[in-house]
């Protein structure tokens, strides 16, 4: 029965300069066992191997684990020395301890002491032996001898027999194997004993002893004086690792002097271990050694066999077979990954380390010399940091938005031939950096908005793109402070911070403002956050929101106001013009001119396009003194806006020849039945013409007064635009091709928003249906409106409304 014995070893380490630790312990330890202070050999806090996730790497079983809290090595499982090793010496477990962040490596090695808990071992317990009563004392006979999986002091150390008072052990010891003899003590006699039942045993050296029993009969037979003999001692052979069943590795030859029975020789392997049982096989009767199964070098490089030749006799020969096996390419690299990262900072310098590789190759010699490189030598290289141990680098920048992930193939092929390789492929990720500023799809933008837009409207939408990802792309849009004519630009446009929608705040009038510019800025939410801006400049378009303003006639609450065209007058004889404008823009100011309504038709027509009423026949007799034109101004706007002034026209070559006519001219429908009162009236005007004239020059100076309140306080709209010329397009009439309509203003009519026009021609006929001498005073001021910049140069229809 096997017995464990616990051995009390002194475990000793070191650490040297290459980080190489080394460790000793016993066999069969219990998992949990200490097998060493790493962090106190290695000069490490135990900190440092917490925070750098140490562990153990190796590509065999794992029996150590590392205690990160404690800094130790234990036992993971319990370690069998002969199981591990076999035979091999000194038996060891290589591996490495890593650590991360950054990465490190240390190379351990634990070297396992045997323990004596094998006993030797018979590959056979009984053996048979037919020996001839003519042995002469002295005569040895080879026996099985035992295996013991032990190794050192625990391993075999000697046999005894019992009983031994007619054989004794002889062990006889070469080089590279001990074979076991029973020697003849004394003569045999098969007439007092024909059979002998021995007990061989093996003990070995290990504390306590251990030992292992083979059941030997004897049979004594007649006289066989002549043992086998091999050809030679020691046979040597050669075979290919791999090699099919079948395969011839040599034949051992044995002769006998002996005849008949005695001579004939039958071989058999002795002396097989376990592992090597049924690996190669004898002819009995030829001696041909032929391989029985699978041969590999990288477990075993060389396998020794006895052979014994056996006469019928009883008397045997032996030799030793050699068999080298030689290695063949037929083991690819082994890559192990040790430690890798799967994501990287695309701002990582050269040369960080993103992964550790270790490769092995179970074969020998040129066959296991490997050689390592990378599909990816643009950004990553691999560097050669001890045998077999690799580290994965970066060799160049990294650039996220060129490759966001790296598909890196690591292949090792070794130097047989033919040539065998192994491949890895690492992905690698590469984390985003916020390195890249929003940028619009255009350097500039210009956006379209027609006036008395609603509140809130979508003017245009400004688009940015980032290159970076997820967080440092997500972009928001920012309305610049700036300002418009002195107001915050804010008051006029905002923006979506998300889509960079750009609304309208206010209704936007053209007539007001026609265009302004903002500035946008685009933000990536990186940290630090990177912007970039873009220009946008608004057109506001004009709609035809406002109808034409007719600039002259003027038109006055109470007074009368008329054009005088002599009897006299030829076709084509400019009576006045209509001035009119439109403060809209583009064709919506294009104006057009068209008499409405005429007491004669027959007899006035208005220009189309410059408002110029002319005579389009000869003045007779017969025409009233009275004409009253309706001129309707319109736009080219979509819809066409409009505007109506009447006209009033004296036919007549004096003022009093038109007294008497239009003195109910504002009142036509009124008092077209009483013309008698108007006559009566008109001569009172007459009569008290002196009275009139005093309360003019009175009138004068009031209206100076009254007038710059009025205007000053006045909220008529603004008109923005006054023609100072009017061409004569007809070419024909009584003026010159180019003449002037002249502003009267007062001194301070800076403060009004109305204005005032005056026609160039003196035939002007102002008329107060409540003063029929009216016209005399005026005639007789003539000289005083004359005068340069005399206040009376104002519209006389306000005269008018002084004297009532």
């Amino acid at each position: 029965m096997k017995r464990r014995v616990l051995l009390i070893v002194t475990v000793f380490s070191f650490c040297s300069v290459l980080g190489q630790l080394s460790y000793s312990i016993p066999e069969e330890m219990a998992p949990g066992s200490i097998v060493g202070n790493v962090a106190k050999d290695l000069g490490l806090d135990v900190k440092r191997l917490e925070s750098g996730k140490a562990r153990v790497f190796t590509r065999d079983t794992a029996y150590i684990e590392l205690n990160r809290e404690r800094g130790v090595l234990l036992v993971k499982d319990t370690i069998d020395r002969e199981m591990l090793c076999r035979k091999v010496t000194p038996c060891a477990l290589h591996f490495q301890i890593l650590l991360e962040n950054p990465m490190e490596f240390y190379s351990a090695t634990v070297e396992i002491m045997d323990v004596n808990d094998n006993p030797p071992v018979f590959t056979n317990n009984y053996m048979h032996f037919n020996i001839s009563e003519s042995a002469a004392v002295g005569s040895s006979f080879t026996v099985d001898t035992a295996t013991d999986l032990d190794v050192g002091a625990n391993a075999l150390k000697s046999y005894f027999i019992k009983p031994s008072d007619t054989f004794s052990i002889k062990i006889k010891a070469d080089e590279d194997n001990r074979n076991v003899e029973l020697v003849l003590n004394t003569p045999l006699d098969r007439e007092k004993v024909d059979h002998l039942a021995l007990v061989l045993t093996a003990v070995d050296g290990g504390e306590p002893q251990m030992s292992g029993t083979m059941q030997i009969r004897v049979n004594i037979l007649d006289f066989n004086d002549n043992a086998p003999v091999f050809s030679q001692p020691v046979y040597k052979a050669s075979i290919k690792e791999n090699s099919p069943l079948g395969t011839f590795v040599v034949k051992a030859t044995a002769t006998d002097a002996d005849h008949g029975s005695n001579g004939e020789i039958l071989y058999s392997i002795t002396n097989v271990e376990n592992d090597m049982r049924g690996l190669f096989v004898i002819n009995r009767e030829s001696g041909e050694v032929t391989l029985n199964g699978k041969i590999d070098y990288e477990k075993s490089k060389q396998h020794q066999i006895n052979i014994r030749a056996s006469d019928y006799g009883g008397l045997t020969g032996t030799c030793k077979l050699i068999v080298d096996v030689l290695d063949l390419n037929d083991n690819r690299p082994n890559i192990h990954i040790m430690s890798k990262s799967n994501a990287i900072s695309e701002d990582a310098n050269p040369n960080t380390v993103v992964s550790m590789i270790n490769v092995e190759d179970e074969d020998s010699g040129e066959n296991s010399r490997v050689q390592c490189f990378t599909d990816n030598n643009d950004y990553f290289t691999l560097k050669s940091k001890a045998a077999n141990f690799y580290t994965l680098e970066t060799d160049n920048e990294l650039d996220r938005e060129l490759s966001s992930a790296y598909n890196i193939t690591v292949t090792c092929s070794d130097e047989g031939v033919p040539s065998l390789s192994s491949s890895v492929t690492l992905t690698l990720h590469i984390s985003d950096v916020n390195d890249n500023a929003p940028v619009f799809d255009r350097s500039s933008y210009e956006a379209y908005i027609v006036e008395n837009n609603s509140p809130g409207l979508s003017i245009f939408t400004v688009k940015a793109t980032d290159a970076d990802w997820n967080q440092n792309a997500r972009v928001s849009y920012i309305l610049e402070d700036s300002s418009v004519s002195g107001v915050p630009v804010s008051s006029y446009v905002s923006v979506s911070a998300d889509s960079g929608v750009i609304h309208a705040v206010r209704s936007f009038d053209y007539e007001q403002i026609k265009d302004f510019q903002l500035c946008v800025k685009a933000q990536d939410g990186g940290s630090p956050p990177l912007s970039s801006n873009v220009t946008v400049k608004i057109l506001v378009q004009d709609q035809n929101d406002n109808a034409p303003q007719v600039l002259y006639p003027v038109q006055t609450g109470g007074s009368l106001v008329a054009e005088m065209v002599p009897r006299s007058a030829d076709v084509g004889y400019l009576v006045t013009k209509v001035v009119a404008v439109d403060v809209d823009s583009g064709q919506n100011a294009w104006l057009s001119y068209k008499l409405q309504k005429a007491a004669d038709r027959a007899l006035f027509e208005v220009g189309s396009q410059n408002g110029e009423i002319r005579t389009i026949r000869q003045v007779t007799d017969k025409d009233a003194v009275k004409q009253r034109l309706s001129v309707i101004v319109e736009d080219n706007g979509q819809p066409s806006r409009s505007a109506t002034v009447i006209v009033n026209v004296a036919v007549a070559d004096s003022f009093p020849e038109v007294l008497s006519e239009f003195t109910d001219f504002t009142h036509d429908k009124e008092y077209n039945d009483n013309l008698t009162f108007y006559l009566v009236l008109a001569l009172a005007v007459v009569s008290f013409l002196f009275i009139t004239c005093v309360v003019v020059i009175i009138s004068v100076k009031i209206y100076r007064w009254r007038q710059s309140r009025i205007l000053y306080h006045s909220n008529l709209p603004v008109i923005p635009y006054y023609p100072p010329r009017y061409s004569d397009t007809l070419g024909s009439g009584t003026l010159p091709h180019v003449y002037n309509y002249d502003t009267c203003r007062t001194t301070d009519s800076r403060k009004s928003d109305c204005k005032f026009g005056g026609a160039g021609s003196q035939n002007v006929l102002i008329m107060d249906p409540s003063a029929t001498g009216t016209m005399q005073r005026i005639q007789s001021e003539k000289n005083i409106l004359d005068e340069p910049d005399s206040p009376l140069e104002v519209c006389i229809s306000y005269i008018a409304d002084l004297i009532a």
